[in-house]
């Protein structure tokens, strides 16, 4: 059989994913800017448990020394800013409370180097005029259409060292963690027993497939979780909000299955099917995300030994679907098409090219569109909520 159109890509397995994984830039309708509405519901939701966090950081009364905050996986939208404004602020505030000083406020902006930085960085207001030079406590609280931290981007994968040893405060990560840094080799290799045949997510897969993406989000957690205990200051937390699920198997990932695993397999199907792309070519392509579960992040945790969990749980995020008339089919079904291609566009079009991925797209689209409303029913996601601080161990080695 010739090849079939869009083989002459490159397999998704070889590519470097590090240097191609990002949300969808630019401010398109499918891009991450406005497709993360509901991203930005859920992180509210939480807020009562970050600014917890917050108040378990050890302040200095010192204001030569920098505060400096670090948010990991930032992307290219609005959600980061508002979230460092709370951090920030609720920071001040604890300075205020204490009858400290204030020092100067640092934050960086970290995420692969293929993300849109440019979108993210022109979304930041402007800094406080004089700020670091004589701006009061109360012009730092109220300034809402300004910002009273510096700010810098920092490219790089999070499961590698980003920051100097002993200089960031307090680390914070929103819907990121579920990124694994590769697909399992085991997973792309035909001849393996942990081969996804036929698939493009771990969702209903065997049991050997499930297992080797779980081996691989445990070893990438231990290497997020060294990285940052070298780069944190004694008394320092971190906060964690990412994709888990309730059941104990790792191939029934909940609400990601739901997203990946139906209208957007059978979608790929329909690509084989129609002879647009061979069905290799559709079993060289797999989303390198895993829902963890609980004990799989806790395991983890223990194991390492570098950071305490002070809060630990599954919260119950809602859907990721964001529409105005829910009863309209075809505005829940460009919903859910949207929502796939922000996350996962950029590895699609690098797959298949740009356009077959459109292809691929609409019949999404027209897929979901037929079980609107109870899709909107059914997908409900769900994420893990983790509060760390350094462990007292590691606090003396400093």
């Amino acid at each position: 059989m010739a090849p079939a159109k869009g083989d002459k890509n490159v397999a998704l397995s070889n590519m470097n994913l590090e240097r191609l994984l990002s949300m969808k830039g630019g401010k398109g309708e499918a891009s991450y800017a406005n497709n993360s509405q509901a991203q930005a519901v859920h992180a509210r939701s939480v807020l009562h448990l970050l600014k917890e966090t917050l108040d378990t950081v050890h302040l200095e009364d010192n204001p030569n020394i920098t505060f400096t905050v670090v948010d990991l996986g930032c992307s290219c939208g609005s959600n980061a800013i508002n979230t460092m404004d709370v951090i920030i602020k609720h920071i001040i505030k604890r300075y205020q409370d204490l009858g400290f000083v204030p020092p100067e406020f640092s934050a960086f902006f970290s995420d692969l180097p293929s993300n849109d930085f440019n979108t993210l960085f022109q979304l930041f207001p402007p800094l406080l005029v004089n700020y670091g030079g004589g701006v009061s406590l109360e012009e730092c609280l109220a300034a809402d259409n300004h910002r009273s931290y510096f700010v810098a981007g920092v490219p790089g994968s999070f499961y590698r060292r980003l920051f100097p040893a002993r200089s960031i405060s307090f680390f914070h990560s929103a819907f990121s963690l579920h990124w694994i840094s590769q697909i399992p080799e085991s997973v792309m290799e035909k001849k393996s027993k942990e081969y996804n045949r036929g698939r493009v997510f771990i969702h209903g897969a065997s049991e050997s497939t499930g297992n080797a993406y779980k081996k691989q989000f445990q070893a990438d957690l231990a290497s997020f979780l060294k990285c940052r205990s070298l780069e944190i200051k004694k008394g320092g937390s971190m906060f964690l909000v990412f994709l888990g699920r309730t059941s104990p198997d790792p191939t029934d990932q909940g609400g990601p299955g739901l997203l990946f695993g139906t209208h957007f397999q059978h979608a790929w199907d329909d690509l084989v099917q129609e002879g647009l792309i061979s069905s290799e070519k559709r079993d060289d392509f797999n989303i390198p995300l895993y829902a963890s579960s609980l004990q799989d992040f806790k395991e983890v945790v223990e194991a390492d030994g570098s950071f305490v969990i002070n809060r630990l749980e599954l919260f119950k995020g809602g859907s990721p679907l964001v529409v105005s008339r829910p009863d309209d089919g075809a505005e829940v079904g460009r919903a859910l098409a949207n929502s796939c291609r922000t996350v996962s566009g950029v590895l699609v079009d690098a797959h298949i090219g740009e356009h077959l991925s459109n292809e691929l797209f609409s019949r999404v689209a027209r897929r979901a569109a037929s079980q609107g409303k109870q899709l909107l029913d059914q997908i409900q996601f769900f994420h893990i909520v983790a509060s760390l601080s350094l462990a007292q161990s590691r606090s003396q080695n400093f």
